[in-house]
């Protein structure tokens, strides 16, 4: 019986590993666990933490991440600049692309301050880099505190 319990869990960390890879972006863990079946979020967390334990440990190129309380498929730092130039940059235009900088620089700012440095659009540019997970914006009054991300940090290689 001893045998068909760890040939699952393999056959589940197959799966967490595929959706990991598939997916292309960073997946939170209640969203794995939904995809390979797997009921408790308490065992997905323990196989995941197997897999990056893995990876770790084999002599590859690839790393699990955690960025925010989602994980994701990479290349290990040492990698990364060799074959940065083949991935897709993430489709940031290039007004949010600016406001990102200065929020990067002046964080933490409000939004307020944002608006009148770059005009009403910028309301538009704030969601596209939310969504993108590149700031998050706090309620603050009548306005929002905005600041970077740890994914922020981590795409710009600034840790």
């Amino acid at each position: 019986m001893r045998m068909a319990s760890q040939s699952n869990s393999r056959d589940y960390k197959k799966v967490l590993e595929s959706a990991l890879f598939v997916s292309g972006r960073a997946m939170e863990l209640e969203e794995m666990a939904k995809i390979a079946g797997i009921g408790s979020i308490g065992h997905a967390k323990k196989l995941l933490a197997e897999l990056i334990k893995d990876y770790d440990t084999r002599d590859t190129a690839l790393k699990i991440s955690e960025i925010g309380g989602k994980y994701s498929l990479g290349v290990k730092n040492e990698y990364a600049e060799m074959v940065g130039s083949l991935a897709g940059a993430p489709e940031i235009s290039k007004s949010s692309l600016r406001i990102l900088a200065y929020v990067s620089k002046n964080e933490p700012v409000m939004q307020n301050s944002i608006v009148k440095a770059f005009g009403s659009s910028t309301y538009e540019h704030i969601k596209e880099l939310q969504e993108k997970e590149f700031i998050r914006a706090m309620r603050a009054g009548r306005t929002k505190r905005i600041e970077t991300t740890e994914k922020f940090r981590e795409y710009f290689g600034l840790q």
